[in-house]
């Protein structure tokens, strides 16, 4: 009963951490916009905290790179299980146009593991307030049915991709995203 509980809570009320991991403030911005009236993700319950240790959700941008990846791990390792991870914009899901520097380890997904990817330089805050609400839907119903609501009536191509969609596009070979699947691999380059 208890687990019960802690998910309805978790999939009606949310709290955020963001988490800039190097960005140039745009997603910043468009993160904060997405939280304000026009788009108003608090309408379901998602709430800006400061603390990683009592958020749910860990927004990240920017590229990670060698010098803020232990950062990264322990912000994450202090979200309480279980935790979600959206990555928002462009530096935060491949690390481009950084990667492959010397400096760059890639996306937010080389430090910890992704649930909902939202590109875009900067995102578009209607594009974070659906991969937010995507992936509140695998833990509400009523979530879920605004989702299929909104994927009905709008065209969502490319708003928000999932880890299957990213690893598909990824493929075996090097991408418009800016990196091979075996980003720490270097031995076939001379």
């Amino acid at each position: 009963m208890l687990n019960g509980l802690v998910k309805w809570a978790r999939g009606k009320s949310p709290w955020v951490c963001h988490l800039n991991c190097g960005s140039c403030n745009g997603c910043d911005i468009e993160i904060v916009a997405a939280l304000m009236p026009r788009f108003d993700l608090e309408r379901f319950g998602v709430l800006l905290e400061g603390s990683p240790r009592h958020a749910d959700v860990v927004m990240a941008t920017g590229p990670v790179t060698r010098q803020i990846r232990d950062r990264v791990v322990r912000v994450y390792e202090q979200v309480a299980e279980p935790k979600f991870v959206v990555a928002v914009g462009t530096c935060a899901v491949s690390g481009a146009p950084f990667y492959p520097g010397y400096n760059v380890l890639g996306g937010v997904d080389a430090a910890m593991p992704v649930n909902m990817y939202v590109p875009g330089c900067p995102a578009r805050p209607d594009a974070i307030a659906y991969g937010v609400l995507k992936l509140l839907a695998t833990l509400d119903p009523q979530a879920e049915a605004l989702v299929k609501e909104i994927e009905a009536t709008q065209d969502t191509t490319g708003l928000v991709y999932t880890p299957e969609d990213i690893d598909e596009m990824r493929g075996d070979t090097e991408t418009s995203l800016g990196q091979s699947p075996a980003r720490g691999d270097r031995s076939g380059q001379s």
